[in-house]
């Protein structure tokens, strides 16, 4: 594929690659990329879900007891 660009983009991309110390078709490809191309997120491993799970749980104070939970309970 080829994409013709004016020369105001043309001279924005090239300052913007010796900024980056890369070539304008590089760094154009690359943001193409980084804009198109979605990113697969990296599998979490045992210890990063552990770590999650663990953090996500909070304290909600006292348990009910099992009176308190039972089907006749609902009713009252």
């Amino acid at each position: 594929m080829m994409i013709t660009i004016g020369p105001e983009l043309q001279a924005a991309l090239a300052a913007a690659a010796a900024r980056h110390g890369t070539d304008p078709e590089t760094l154009a490809v690359e943001t193409l990329r980084g804009t198109f191309v979605p990113m697969m997120p990296q599998p979490m491993t045992d210890e990063e879900w552990i770590k999650g799970l663990r953090g996500a749980a909070i304290d909600c104070g006292v348990s009910l007891s099992d009176e308190d939970v039972s089907r006749e309970a609902m009713y009252d």
